[in-house]
């Protein structure tokens, strides 16, 4: 099942998308998508009932879909985490798994403009992998992990290279407005299928920059989230940004920046793809 957050001129509501054409509004079931994730087991049989029914349906091109989850409770991202980045980066594989986090405020629609900040000539695309939790929990083991999963997006960890070189810490040269765009839509755990084995691609301005698998994920999305749950209850929405593969545009030869004008498209298989202008701040 693939759902969206969307607007149709008036408030947001959550949706079911069928065959990447149609929405149907859930609003009658779940006034969000938060709502809506924390209260799946109640919810899903309604929900697969309406998306059956098809009731109030509309076209998918004549409403606007915002972010899956508008404002995560937190939006969690690793670093250095497949193989050919860490090899283009010069650094070290890392022995423990390097964590940041992302504002609520960066978080971008799936079709929104990526601002780039006054100033900066090194704004970067990090196509990936993006977690949603559905059942939260503290110190969830590896081998339970799947089980806390609701499903999966495709994301862009837009990184501001000056600001996040500029100490040991990345969260400032990750955090600025747009920054986080993912979507188009949460496509279930359920029928996501074996989420390390997906293409995963970016393409700016027409040509391929990115083209990878999440086979090559050095932490695993169990890995990920065993980690993650040692230290901090994980919620229902929470966002993870599960790593970036080789191709950023910083370890280009020259470097290949995003400038005002650029068009960058992410995508991975079976979960969709999201689309960005970029645009001075």
């Amino acid at each position: 099942m693939k759902l969206a957050t969307f607007t149709n001129g008036g408030a947001a509501m959550p949706g079911v998308v069928i065959n990447e054409t149609t929405i149907v509004p859930l609003g009658a079931l779940a006034p969000d998508m938060l709502t809506l994730i924390a209260n799946w087991d109640a919810l899903q049989g309604a929900v697969e009932a309406a998306a059956a029914a098809r009731t109030g349906a509309l076209d998918l091109a004549a409403v606007r879909l915002l972010a899956p989850v508008p404002r995560p409770g937190k939006i969690l991202a690793i670093g250095l985490n497949y193989a050919d980045h860490i090899a283009e980066t010069g650094m070290e594989k890392p022995v423990h798994q390097i964590w940041f986090t992302k504002p609520g405020t960066a978080v971008n629609g799936p079709y929104d403009d990526i601002q780039i900040p006054r100033g900066s000539t090194m704004t970067d695309y990090e196509v990936e992998m993006v977690v949603v939790i559905g059942k939260g929990g503290r110190h969830i083991a590896k081998e339970d992990a799947a089980a806390h999963v609701f499903g999966y997006c495709v994301g862009n960890d837009v990184s501001e290279r000056v600001w996040q070189r500029r100490t040991a810490q990345f969260t400032l040269g990750k955090a600025f407005d747009t920054h986080a765009p993912f979507g188009p839509w949460i496509t279930t755990a359920d029928a996501a299928g074996d989420v390390h084995e997906l293409g995963i691609r970016c393409v700016v301005d027409g040509e391929t920059r990115q083209d990878s698998n999440t086979q090559h994920l050095i932490f695993s999305v169990w890995d990920q989230i065993a980690e993650l749950s040692t230290v901090m209850t994980l919620e229902p929405g929470d966002v993870i940004y599960t790593g970036t593969p080789g191709g950023v545009g910083a370890a280009r030869k020259p470097p290949a920046m995003l400038l005002p004008g650029c068009h960058v498209r992410c995508e991975i298989d079976g979960l969709g793809a999201i689309e960005s202008r970029c645009i001075a701040e």
